[in-house]
């Protein structure tokens, strides 16, 4: 009885690191689109940095030559 016991928790144990593994797999997907994602927000980000700088020296251009 206990032999049988013994081979049914393994074969849970087998269906569960199974599943598991699904699981994992399924999160390092949805990992890898949300970080390709994040590099096209932060490379926008970076293209708006010259537009600010280049409006502040504009403003400050435009105010020191009145």
């Amino acid at each position: 009885m206990s032999e049988e016991v013994a081979l049914k928790a393994l074969s849970k144990i087998d269906i569960h690191e199974a599943e598991c593994s699904l699981r994992y797999t399924a999160i390092e997907r949805r990992l890898e689109a949300g970080s390709k994602r994040f590099d096209k927000l932060e490379n926008m980000i970076w293209g708006i940095y010259p537009l600010i700088i280049s409006s502040m020296l504009g403003l400050i251009f435009a105010v020191w030559s009145k």
